[in-house]
């Protein structure tokens, strides 16, 4: 009786797994996991930062339209939903409303202010 060799797969020649190996994430997964010491941790990194020298206006402005942007976002997600998904949906809305008056409340006030 004879068998035959079993023969391993050759890897593919992708270059994706090499861009993979490369990538910030994959070397935070091999530090966390490998070595004992981790390079910067997560907490330290800033994943957003703002313009220097934005006014508060500007900000506020920005704010405001991720706010509506962020509405729109729960507003269609509430309209493909039923039932308590739904409710949430439409309960995250009300809060990201109740946020966005207060943005632009808050840019009014400088107005009003010097009109009295």
């Amino acid at each position: 009786m004879t068998t035959s060799p079993c023969l391993l797969p050759t890897p593919p020649e992708n270059n994706d797994v090499h861009e993979l190996c490369s990538s910030g994430a994959a070397k935070r997964a091999l530090d966390f996991y490998l070595k004992e010491e981790m390079s910067a941790s997560a907490s330290d990194e800033v994943f957003f930062t703002l313009k220097p020298g934005i006014s508060p206006e500007e900000a506020l402005v920005h704010a405001s339209d991720l706010l509506r942007s962020a509405a729109a976002t729960a507003y269609e997600s509430a309209s493909s939903h039923q039932g308590n998904h739904r409710d949430l949906a439409f309960s995250v809305v009300y809060l990201i409303d109740m946020a966005k008056a207060m943005v632009e409340r808050s840019l009014q006030a400088p107005q009003t202010q010097t009109n009295v």
